[in-house]
């Protein structure tokens, strides 16, 4: 049986995939007490990124929005699997993000919202959180958008 989070999400049309291994040393999520920090999530489906390139460049903000959007989803997957059910997760504390961008661009904050707005849309009032938003030059396999969370978990 699914908890409600998982309902809500099934409601949006999303499946949340097998959590991504880790590319390096480092591991997917650690808990300490009633927090729970997921490692950067890239904009991955099936192993393959969804946008990659610069945003400002190659990338459009609609697009960035989407895989941001991808990214969240995948940090769900690494909460699920610490977790055993989404329904423990007691708020969205923080996401970090980080946008691959071309030197000029600076709307960001646009792209992480597709992020934001999934956790809203998947938590409701709960799911509000702060943001850090940083623009880089490059993140791995030129994926253009990567985020990591923190939440706050019975």
């Amino acid at each position: 049986m699914t908890g409600s989070v998982e309902q809500k999400l099934a409601e949006l049309g999303i499946a949340l995939p097998t959590p991504a291994a880790p590319i390096a040393n480092y591991v997917g999520f650690v808990r300490s007490g009633r927090l729970l920090f997921v490692s950067g999530q890239l904009c991955l489906v099936d192993g393959k990124a969804v946008a990659v390139g610069k945003l400002g460049a190659e990338v459009t903000i609609e697009a960035g929005r989407d895989a941001a959007r991808v990214c969240a989803i995948n940090l769900l997957a690494q909460v699920k699997a610490a977790l055993g059910d989404l329904d423990k997760v007691i708020r969205v504390v923080r996401l970090g993000g980080f946008v691959a961008s071309a030197p000029s661009f600076l709307d960001g904050p646009k792209v992480l919202n597709g992020a934001s707005d999934l956790m809203v849309e998947a938590f409701g009032e709960k799911g509000r959180h702060a943001r850090t938003t940083i623009g880089v030059t490059v993140l791995p396999g030129d994926a253009a958008v990567e985020v990591e969370g923190t939440f706050e978990v019975a």
